[in-house]
């Protein structure tokens, strides 16, 4: 059944790819972005399709629509990003979230949350069940995504909890591949726009800390899964791949493909940096059927060229 659906930060990332499958499924798309990260070049491609409509909201403000279903994307999601401005990231994830969950509760729809792997913060436990509650710097330079994530979904299940708001949390780990932010500082882009343009790699602390990457074309089908399930799947689930890289290993990769001269380089750590990441998945292989289909080499082909187009090098 055709549905109108609402996603908030559509004009990013991984928002633009979820709008494209949604309309790819016969579905009409409301794309909400005040474009602070967003691009619209993410989403100009579907401005004539005859079933998107783009509105520019900072869902910091109520937002008033007929839909059907809901994700809620919205808020900047790098170091970079979120740092920039950290109370008003803080404020999209808890009054984007109140004003979100309103409009859910009002219309009697399913809502799913884009909640982070931050909310583990440095984790003490590997890899990391949806049942570890984090190790948290609650007053750090990340906290305001941490905390405000975690805080978004506090809200989640007290609205369920309160009003029977039909709610879908997911815990996204590292994911990457076209249409990520060259300066958004996230390992991925980072390491693909130094090594083509011959710069020095950037390593912080000893390069052995680790992290797990999942490209965005799986991360998008966990995604519509999980909002196709019933009233009574609420999660948290954590999305993303399980195959773990030290940072180094990374770096090494990206320059072997593409043959770049660039070296690695050193630099201090930055606070409260996780020194592992890796998520545990056997509740979205059990519940979604779902596990990645696309492994490290495979995905950084499309994303090392789209960045070539990106940067004309």
């Amino acid at each position: 059944m055709r549905k109108t659906i609402l996603v908030t930060g559509g004009g990013g990332f991984i928002g633009s790819h979820l709008c494209e499958r949604l309309l790819l499924d016969g579905n009409d798309v409301i794309c909400l972005d005040n474009f602070f990260t967003g691009s619209k070049d993410n989403i100009r491609h579907l401005l004539s399709h005859e079933g998107f409509e783009l509105v520019r909201h900072d869902i910091c403000f109520p937002y008033y629509a007929e839909v059907d279903a809901i994700y809620n994307l919205a808020c900047p999601a790098s170091p970079v990003h979120y740092q920039y401005n950290p109370v008003h990231t803080t404020k999209t994830c808890v009054m984007g979230s109140i004003n979100m969950l309103g409009l859910a509760k009002r219309r009697r729809v399913p809502i799913l949350q884009a909640s982070t792997s931050e909310i583990y913060g440095d984790p003490v436990v590997h890899p990391q069940p949806e049942s570890y509650w984090g190790n948290v710097n609650c007053i750090g330079r990340r906290s305001c995504y941490d905390e405000g994530k975690r805080c978004a979904e506090t809200l989640f299940f007290d609205y369920r909890r309160q009003n029977n708001v039909k709610i879908k949390v997911v815990r996204i780990f590292n994911t990457y591949g076209p249409r990520m932010l060259p300066n958004d500082g996230r390992v991925v882009s980072n390491f693909i726009v130094q090594a083509l343009r011959g710069e020095d790699i950037t390593l912080y602390g000893t390069g052995e800390q680790t992290r797990s990457f999942c490209f965005i074309s799986d991360l998008v089908e966990a995604l519509v899964r999980m909002m196709n399930t019933g009233d009574d799947i609420t999660g948290p689930i954590n999305l993303g791949n399980p195959v773990e890289f030290t940072i180094r290993q990374l770096a090494e990769l990206v320059i072997a493909m593409t043959d770049s001269k660039s070296r690695i380089v050193y630099h201090p750590l930055p606070d409260d940096d996780p020194a592992k990441r890796k998520p545990d998945i056997s509740r979205a292989g059990e519940i979604l059927n779902w596990q990645p289909a696309v492994q490290l080499r495979e995905g950084l082909v499309p994303t090392i060229a789209y960045f070539r187009s990106k940067l004309g090098v």
